[in-house]
C-alpha cells in the first residue's frame, strides 16, 4: 500500500514553526495515509467520495471495482449511465464520472501532464470538469501527486482541526491564511495532522 511520504525534514520544520502543532505531532505520532498514484483511478475515487461518508464511499467503490474490474477511462466511457449509477451513485454523480471518462479517453484532459504542472494549473485543469471543484483537485494534489504544500481552505475538517488546535470558535480566511503560511512549504503534512485533530486525536 503506497502512503504519503514525509519525514524528519517536514516534521522538524512544522514543530519549529508552531508549538501547538508540535504538541499534536508528538501526541499523534507518525501518520500513514494511503495514496492512489494512478490519476484516473484517483479522479473517479474522489468523485465517488464527494459529500458522502467514508463508509458509504468505500461501499460504492467496492461495487465499482466488482462490476468494472480495473478502473479505466475506456471502461467508464463505454458503460451506460445506468450501469455506473447502479453501483450506488446518484445519476448526477454517475454523469460526472461519464463526462470525466470521456474527457480522458478522448484526450481532452491529459492526466499524465499533471505531474509536471504547478499546483494552480493542476487545479485549473481538473476543475474544468463538471463536478470536479477546487477541493477535489486539492485532494488529488495531496493523495495522488504527493504535492508537499497543500492546505485546503474548503475542507471543513481541516478548518475544524485548526479551530480545535488553536482554541478558536470561528476561523476567518485571514486567520486560515496566516496558519497555512506558517506550515509552508510542508502544508500537506500539516493537513494530515489537522485531519487527525478534527476527529479527536
Amino acid at each position: 500500500m503506497p502512503i504519503f511520504r514525509y519525514g524528519k525534514t517536514e516534521i522538524d520544520h512544522l514543530k519549529r514553526k508552531d508549538k501547538k502543532l508540535a504538541a499534536a505531532i508528538d501526541r499523534i505520532g507518525t501518520i500513514e495515509c494511503e495514496i492512489i498514484p494512478d490519476l484516473f483511478t484517483a479522479l473517479i475515487n474522489n468523485i465517488v467520495g464527494q459529500q458522502i461518508s467514508n463508509a458509504a464511499s468505500a461501499t460504492v467503490w467496492g461495487r465499482m471495482k466488482e462490476r468494472f474490474g480495473e478502473i479505466t477511462p475506456e471502461k467508464f466511457d463505454s458503460a451506460t449511465l445506468e450501469e455506473v449509477q447502479q453501483c450506488g451513485l446518484s445519476f448526477r454523480k454517475a454523469g460526472y464520472i461519464k463526462e470525466a471518462s470521456r474527457a480522458v479517453a478522448e484526450g481532452e484532459l491529459e492526466l499524465s501532464a499533471l505531474w509536471t504542472l504547478p499546483d494552480a494549473e493542476v487545479i485549473r485543469r481538473l476543475s474544468s470538469l463538471r463536478g470536479v471543484g477546487e477541493w477535489t483537485a486539492e485532494m488529488m494534489l495531496i493523495f495522488s501527486l504527493e504535492r508537499p504544500d497543500v492546505v485546503s481552505k474548503g475542507d471543513l475538517a481541516i478548518r475544524r482541526g485548526m479551530m480545535t488546535m488553536y482554541g478558536r470558535r470561528t476561523l476567518d480566511n485571514d486567520a486560515f491564511g496566516r496558519y497555512s503560511r506558517r506550515y509552508s512549504p510542508f502544508g500537506s503534512t500539516a493537513s494530515l495532522y489537522l485531519w487527525e485533530i478534527a476527529i479527536g486525536r
